[in-house]
């Protein structure tokens, strides 16, 4: 088969061979040929009287025709004609072509011709009608108008056909959710057809169509209350039971009866039926459905959501990515200060004991899974057949996390934490050590050509950047400044982190990861510096030589750092000035010098700010240090300099920095006297001119050129083996109930905390402490009391007897459960502590940062609504504003009134524009001979020329030859008998020939061909 065979087989006259060569274009159609050549052909065969050459031409004309397609409009009479066919089978051919061809022009002429077709005696053609004239009216809303009345009455029509009912249920449902307001008066119809029930999918379109009239009419409420609750309760079917539940959350009907018993038992039911879904259902898509139906429902019951949680923290280790995203965003909305730890203690074991994914394991990269093709092998062959089969065995192993996976778990942990000022968090000290191990656990940062350019910037946002170390180091230290009862625990933290020799162990063993907390940290060991315990240490990590490969905006904050620290260890007045206070002192200071100066030529504008000021303040540092005397004798003191322990210090204390509110800077109202236009410095432009051409020696410009232009060297850490990066797996428990601080916090967090809670109950008679006495077994302070009074051996005569009362055993063993528990909760809960928090400073009233009032701003996602797009792929945003009233008051009636007028004012312009160049074109004057469209004539430049003077009296003699000179006729002046007496001329008489020169502006007269003679 050929398409010459086809272009030779489709010009023949023999109907049936033109038919099958048709048949074939179409079939090479669907390959990609293209066959809008053979458009005049298809007309062809679609006159053909036969119904299977129909056939054929309609289905060539639904693959091949366009709306642009020129031979449309022949098209459009056989359309009418086989539409007012007897025959249905022939009437259902262009009903299907229809909405694939049509375009506004052929909407409004065959809307005539389909509107009789609602009331034929066949339901199939009054069903395929419906959905024609639909599709109609997503191309030419206009035409839904007057096709309305007869929509609405088949839909009334008790007796209609269930086929045609529900094809105008689903065309109302797609036209409802634009304007509901038209659709009210259908509820009744609508509610008896979902009570009848016995068609799901008509069902499930009546629920969503509801879902948008009940909020304009509330009484629809508890009239739909009573059957959704029964098909809930009695359906089996997964999708009307999903329909339900999302008609009753969309709809309000769910808000509307909140607080109320009905309200109470219908959200159980419609929670347990979705946690049903997803235990008893093993399906993905349910589960999805199920995970975005408890979102919604978690917004306005979250205590009930929170009720199954074991069954949503099972979703967060599911192999699909897509319901790790669904289950993580619906445990954001429905923490609580009871369940926040344990699902912190889920998220975070997930982090610490899944591997991370590699690009291997990428389900995109797996081309025999994208392309479904299973692999095979010989039945002798075992072995290749098992590694073919590798990767459908299934392993105990937790799936690989993806490092975007990773971030957004890490920004989920942050946003529960701190979702409205940390009132969920009933444990700081807990908080801090997850903080501190999110670092361990934070994923490496790939800079990219711009984030390095952004390096060398002054004003660049570190936290834009996608590194999410920066928000943990934000974290730690917002608690720092907002909770003064755990300063000394985060600044202990801070304090761990900075410390080089604590690097291999705070931070991952590989990448970059966790780097971006260090600008915080240094910003905390400097402002709290009198609360650190290792100052000398920090002042260590901070002059390292590793520190000036930083980032910039971080090596600004630890010179800013230095010299608060520095104060912090030589500002003690109480200590003499002793010669080993000054030998330290002076070490410590050339130190700090000699770490600066390189500094002082860094490409980053801040960096050098800082390092030049600092400088020349720790150099008069180290001369008022070697310049002070020191004692000889030790009882006698001496007075340290006052520029190490007054002046230093005065530079950095004074008020306390306090949280101050997003929206403060704005209220403070501008200083009267303020004055941005005046310049600070008027020479401004000469001093830069001067600047300009001064010049400087060549060895201080290859330093600079090598400062601003080479990138400095960095150092690389010694290579590892990969025994020292192999860590042993630990298994996982299978409930998230188990999830204790063991399995996601470090050994050396466990070992502090351990310590704490041990020095916490020393003094508890019911805790056990198995490290305090292992040799002699449990060692309390009541078991203690009765060794020592009873001595070694215990006499058992001596224990007194008790009468027991049988009457009493069941309340004596209440009591003695609830002392239990309580000793339980004592022994494992952490005794609550009350922590005053600090809100934001502001002036006036307060603006809520968001609409949770979180105090991590960046932190809230923005809901950006979507808008809904068409099935179809029709704009249908003309539906909108299309009132099926017809009193023409519409939106879409008076913008198409409001075209028609620009357009008729535009034409009547024209029309005008037009008359008026006819007229014109009439009163022009033509010469008789020159033609009437004119005679081109080129314009030819101006030239002097001098013409002959010719005076008044031969003016107007004749020439020979006929000839005369030729002048402008102008008004004579008649003049009295005596200026004709002195002119020499007869009385009355005027002479034609003399025409009197005008003063103001001279003419030349011009000459004809031949020369004029004079007269006597």
């Amino acid at each position: 088969m050929s398409l010459k065979e086809c272009k030779k087989e489709i010009r023949s006259n023999d109907m049936d061979l033109k038919s099958t060569a048709l048949m074939k274009l179409t079939y090479l159609e669907m390959f990609g040929h293209d066959m809008s050549w053979a458009s005049f052909n298809v007309l062809e065969v679609m006159s053909s009287q036969k119904y299977r050459h129909k056939r054929t031409a309609y289905l060539a004309a639904v693959q091949s025709f366009r709306r642009d397609t020129e031979v449309l409009m022949l098209a459009e009479n056989q359309l009418k004609k086989d539409i007012t066919s007897p025959t249905p089978t022939v009437i259902s051919l262009p009903l299907m072509a229809i909405p694939h061809v049509i375009n506004p022009s052929m909407a409004n002429s065959i809307l005539s011709d389909l509107l009789p077709r609602l009331t034929h005696s066949h339901p199939a053609i009054r069903k395929k009608t419906v959905v024609t004239l639909y599709r109609l009216a997503l191309v030419y809303p206009e035409t839904l108008r007057p096709a309305w009345p007869k929509i609405k009455e088949r839909l009334l029509d008790e007796r209609e056909d269930p086929s045609v009912t529900a094809a105008i249920v689903n065309v109302v449902c797609e036209l409802g959710w634009r304007r509901p307001q038209d659709f009210l008066s259908l509820a009744p119809r609508l509610f008896d057809l979902l009570v009848e029930g016995g068609n799901n999918w008509m069902a499930i379109k009546i629920i969503k169509l509801f879902a948008t009239l009940t909020p304009l009419e509330p009484r629809l409420i508890k009239k739909l209350l009573p059957p959704l609750t029964k098909i809930i309760k009695e359906t089996t079917a997964m999708s009307l039971l999903y329909e339900c539940i999302n008609g009753i959350i969309q709809g309000g009907i769910l808000d509307g009866v909140e607080g109320t018993a009905e309200g109470e038992e219908i959200a159980r039911l419609c929670v347990g039926k979705l946690r049903g879904m997803m235990v008893i259902e093993e399906d993905v898509n349910l589960k999805y459905v199920a995970l975005l139906a408890f979102e919604k429902i978690v917004q306005s019951h979250p205590h009930l959501v929170s009720l199954h949680q074991d069954v949503i923290l099972e979703c967060i280790d599911d192999a699909d990515i897509s319901i790790r995203m669904r289950a993580l965003d619906l445990v954001v909305g429905m923490v609580n200060s009871d369940n926040l730890m344990a699902i912190v203690g889920r998220l975070m074991r997930q982090l610490r004991n899944a591997p991370i994914a590699s690009s291997t394991e990428d389900p995109a990269n797996d081309r025999g899974r994208q392309s479904g093709v299973v692999p095979a092998a010989d039945s002798d062959d075992s072995d290749a057949e098992e590694s073919l089969r590798r990767a459908n065995q299934t392993s105990n192993q937790a799936p690989p996390l993806p490092e975007d996976y990773r971030i957004c778990v890490i920004r989920r942990i942050l946003e529960m934490c701190s979702r409205d000022t940390y009132a969920n968090i009933t444990d700081f000290d807990w908080y801090i050590d997850v903080l501190v191990q999110l670092v361990r656990v934070s994923p490496a940062t790939k800079l990219s050509p711009v984030m390095v350019h952004d390096e060398l910037s002054d004003f660049g946002i570190p936290e834009s950047k996608g590194d999410v170390s920066y928000e943990i180091g934000y974290e730690l230290q917002n608690i720092a400044v907002r909770v003064k009862s755990v300063r000394r625990e985060a600044l202990e933290a801070a304090q761990s982190l900075i410390l080089v020799d604590r690097r291999a162990q705070m931070f991952p063993t590989s990448g970059n990861g966790g780097q971006g907390v260090l600008e915080a940290v240094g910003w905390m060991v400097g402002e709290y510096a009198n609360l650190l315990t290792q100052p000398d240490g920090v002042m260590t990590s901070l002059l390292h030589p590793s520190t000036t490969q930083l980032p910039s905006h971080t090596l600004a904050v630890y010179l800013q750092a230095i010299p608060k620290v520095f104060a912090g260890m030589a500002g003690q007045d109480q200590i003499s000035w002793t010669p080993e206070r000054r030998t330290l002192i002076s070490l410590l200071l050339a130190r700090i010098v000699h770490f600066l100066e390189p500094l002082t030529t860094h490409p980053s504008l801040e960096v050098q700010e800082r390092a030049v000021e600092y400088l020349e303040l720790m150099r008069l540092a180290a001369e008022a240090a070697s310049s002070t005397e020191t004692g000889t004798d030790q009882s006698d003191f001496i007075d340290p300099p006052l520029l190490l322990t007054q002046a230093i210090p005065a530079l950095f204390t004074g008020l306390e920095l306090n949280p101050v509110a997003p929206g403060a800077q704005r209220k403070v109202p501008l200083p009267e006297d303020l004055d941005l236009d005046t310049p600070i410095n008027s020479n401004l432009q000469y001093l830069l001119q001067r600047a300009d051409l001064e010049t400087i020696s060549d060895a201080d410009e290859d330093d600079v050129y090598q400062a601003y232009n080479e990138r400095p060297h960095i150092h690389s850490e010694a290579p590892m083996t990969a025994a020292e990066r192999l860590e042993v797996s630990k298994s996982e428990p299978s409930s998230y109930q188990n999830a204790a601080e063991e399995e996601y916090l470090d050994p050396d967090i466990l070992a502090r905390r351990k310590a704490e809670r041990r020095e916490r109950y020393k003094d508890d008679p019911f805790y056990i402490d198995p490290e305090r006495d292992r040799d002699s077994g449990v060692s309390t302070p009541l078991h203690n009391i009765l060794k020592s009074s009873n001595g070694d051996e215990l006499d058992i005569d001596s224990i007194p007897i008790m009468d027991l009362d049988l009457e009493s055993k069941d309340r004596g063993f209440s009591e003695q459960r609830g002392r239990e528990e309580s000793t339980r909760a004592t022994v494992k809960r952490k005794p609550r502590r009350n922590f005053e928090i600090m809100i934001d400073e502001t002036l006036g009233l307060d603006e809520p940062t968001s609409s949770r009032g979180s105090s991590r701003p960046d932190l809230v996602r923005s809901s950006q609504a979507k808008g809904k797009k068409s099935l179809l792929e029709v704009d249908s945003s003309g539906l909108g504003s299309l009132s099926l009233e017809g009193d023409g008051n519409s939106k879409l009636d008076i913008e198409r009134r409001e075209a028609e007028e620009a357009e008729m004012a535009k034409a009547l312009k024209e029309v005008e524009r037009l008359r008026l160049e006819m007229q014109r074109a009439a009163e022009r004057i033509h010469p008789k001979d020159a033609p009437l469209e004119g005679t081109l004539v080129k314009r030819k430049k101006k030239k002097t020329k001098t013409a002959p003077i010719v005076s008044a009296e031969v003016a107007g003699e004749v020439v020979e030859g006929g000839g005369e000179v030729v002048t402008k006729k102008k008004k004579k002046k008649v003049k009295t008998g005596e200026e004709e007496q002195a002119d020499g001329g007869p009385a009355g008489a005027v002479d034609e020939g003399v025409v009197k020169p005008k003063k103001k502006k001279k003419r030349r007269q011009v000459l004809l061909d031949e020369p004029v003679a004079t007269g006597s």
